[in-house]
């Protein structure tokens, strides 16, 4: 085939390709390669074909052949790099798009694909740079920008993820996957109410696209909208019945309205089509908890080590987990997991693993260590990252209730288990006036960092109630960021406080116990006045953590509790009147101690 001839010939097989008209480009492109087995061109828009047609093995042999025929062509280590992307080779992809942009360094789309594989091999900062050289060869690649602000946004730099996502939307209005990623970064940045607005604007220009009905729920959940969340959570599964996320998403957010039944069965669906889905195991463990079935519990509960940013990571020892067999002298290590309330609920179990015969080291968090210390059944401590000793086998304290079979029955609930120092119980009592009031502590939030502290977690003005109630001397237990609160208390609210003098928790244990009675939300406080045998009074919001179950107002794990629950989600002030009447009611059969008396001058 002469020159001129092959020329007209791949123009007409070109025009038929770009019109849609794969079959005849396909037989033109066959043609010239008969009369000449190395044209570059035909070699390489053939393998395109062969893409096209999902033949990958032929596209990958095709266009290698089209490079041995000419090697400087960068659109050919392009197109070759998407096969290969295909092909699931990423790292053959990777090479080819590094080829292409050194051979044509103003290639704007190499730059990008390059962007897109860097990516998807976690190399965000190279996807990032890789992303800006396209948008500053091409200003108007909105997909550039799109994927430039979901890479910033996976690093965390959510003002800059942002930034480049509008650009993305200024550039194309109506692009909804742009509105999607926008949305994902007002939310990592926080800005929830401008996350959903976003969201509904993708949904809107996409409505069929599950994803995005599955992100809008979830920030719906998170900004507290339980109905709206499972409605959108519900349309992504309709869109799409085989997206196990979207149904471990709507468990948790029917979790959220007490819809047990539909959660559980919600979990089931997600496990049916991701069976090894450590998140919907775990969160099946709590529905399961929650809904007092421990038994069946305890076991999905074992997922939580591999969720994704689970509180604590698993730790790695040489030495095997305890199976709940004889320990026959051997040493065990338990160790705690998660916050401070989590170990003073299961410490408990440290006499009974002791009574299987071998001896128990226990590694506490710091703060811990001194209230625990001479703990029954316990032989040595260890705080913190101290150096362990030796040791047989080893068990997670919140692993102890599978161990031993605990169901709501054979809770371990002899109380109280926990005891102050004398000492600092005589000198935390010199310091507390008001002898003839009745004491209460008070503490109306957790941990900021805890995922549901939203929930959890009040304002002290909230408790401005209680403290006209007379005859009630209120002591603040409250520690961390929200103890601030208590140095400007609401007018008229008079406080104690001595929070800034306790160190550890047997400072606060000392306090307690010259306390009548202790108030809070859900926090370590409540566990340590519960297994000290304290009346506690714990303001429960509507969706409750597992261990406090539902529809009841007392606790199996600590006897001397009593639970006030929200009766709908965020309404805190329906909590502390009836906790008010109540403390009335308590008020009405107080005996006033004596004071003590002064000593002589």
């Amino acid at each position: 085939m002469k020159q001129a001839d092959t020329a007209q010939a791949m123009r007409l097989a070109l025009e038929h390709h770009q019109a849609g008209r794969i079959a005849e480009a396909e037989k033109i492109y066959r043609q010239v390669l008969t009369k000449e087995p190395r044209q570059a061109d035909a070699l390489h828009l053939l393998g395109v074909i062969a893409h096209q047609s999902g033949k990958l093995d032929e596209a990958i042999q095709l266009i290698q052949q089209a490079i041995a025929a000419r090697p400087n062509a960068a659109e050919f280590h392009n197109n070759l790099a998407s096969v290969l992307r295909d092909k699931r080779l990423p790292d053959e992809a990777l090479s080819e798009l590094r080829q292409a942009v050194r051979l044509k360094p103003d290639y704007a789309e190499a730059h990008y694909n390059l962007g897109v594989a860097l990516a998807e091999n976690y190399l965000l900062d190279e996807a990032i740079t890789a992303y800006r050289q396209t948008i500053r060869l091409k200003p108007n690649f909105a997909e550039a920008h799109n994927n430039l602000g979901n890479a910033l946004r996976r690093k965390g730099l959510f003002d800059e993820a942002i930034a480049a996502c509008q650009e993305a939307t200024r550039i194309r209005p109506n692009y909804a996957e742009a509105y999607l990623n926008l949305g994902n970064s007002l939310r990592g940045k926080g800005s929830l109410d401008e996350s959903i607005a976003a969201l509904r604007e993708a949904a809107r220009l996409s409505p069929k696209a599950a994803n995005i009905h599955h992100d809008l729920g979830n920030v719906l959940r998170e900004k507290g909208f339980a109905e709206k969340a499972i409605a959108a959570l519900r349309l992504a599964t309709q869109l799409n019945p085989d997206f196990a996320e979207a149904y471990n998403n709507l468990g948790n957010a029917l979790r959220d309205r007490n819809m047990l039944e539909e959660a559980i069965a919600a979990y089931h669906r997600a496990l049916q089509l991701m069976p090894d889905s450590a998140e919907a195991h775990h969160n099946l463990s709590v529905a399961v908890l929650l809904k007092g079935d421990l038994k069946r519990g305890w076991p999905e509960y074992e997922w939580r080590w591999l969720c994704k940013g689970f509180a604590s990571p698993r730790r790695e020892f040489a030495q095997p987990r305890w199976d709940g067999s004889d320990l026959n002298g051997r040493t065990i290590l338990l160790h705690a997991e998660q916050g401070f309330g989590d170990t003073i609920q299961f410490v408990r179990y440290a006499p009974m693993v002791a009574s299987r015969g071998g001896k128990v080291v226990l590694q506490c968090q710091r703060p811990l260590r001194r209230l625990l210390r001479g703990f029954p059944g316990v032989q040595q401590f260890i705080a913190g990252n101290e150096m362990l000793p030796p040791f047989d086998v080893h068990c997670p304290l919140l692993s102890l209730p599978m161990v031993f079979g605990t169901t709501l029955e054979t809770i371990p609930a002899k109380i109280p288990y926990l005891f102050a120092d004398s000492a600092l119980s005589q000198e935390c009592a010199g310091r507390l006036s008001a002898a003839d009031k009745f004491r209460v502590g008070i503490v109306w939030a957790g941990a900021a960092g805890n995922t549901n502290d939203r929930n959890r977690s009040l304002t002290l003005s909230l408790l401005k109630p209680l403290a006209n109630i007379s005859g009630v001397s209120l002591v603040s237990l409250q520690k961390g960021e929200a103890a601030q609160q208590a140095a400007n208390p609401s007018p008229g609210m008079e406080l104690i406080d001595y929070t800034s003098e306790l160190n550890d928790f047997a400072d606060t244990a000392a306090l307690i116990s010259n306390l009548d009675l202790v108030i809070t939300a859900d926090t370590a406080a409540a566990h340590l006045a519960g297994a000290m045998g304290k009346p506690v009074w714990m303001l429960i919001p509507y969706a409750p953590d597992w261990r406090w179950l539902l529809e009841r107002d007392d606790s199996p794990w600590y006897p001397t509790m009593r639970l006030f629950r929200q009766k709908k989600a965020a309404d805190w002030g329906d909590v502390v009147e009836r906790v008010g009447h109540a403390l009335h009611e308590r008020l009405s059969t107080f005996q006033p101690r004596s004071r003590p008396e002064l000593p002589p001058r």
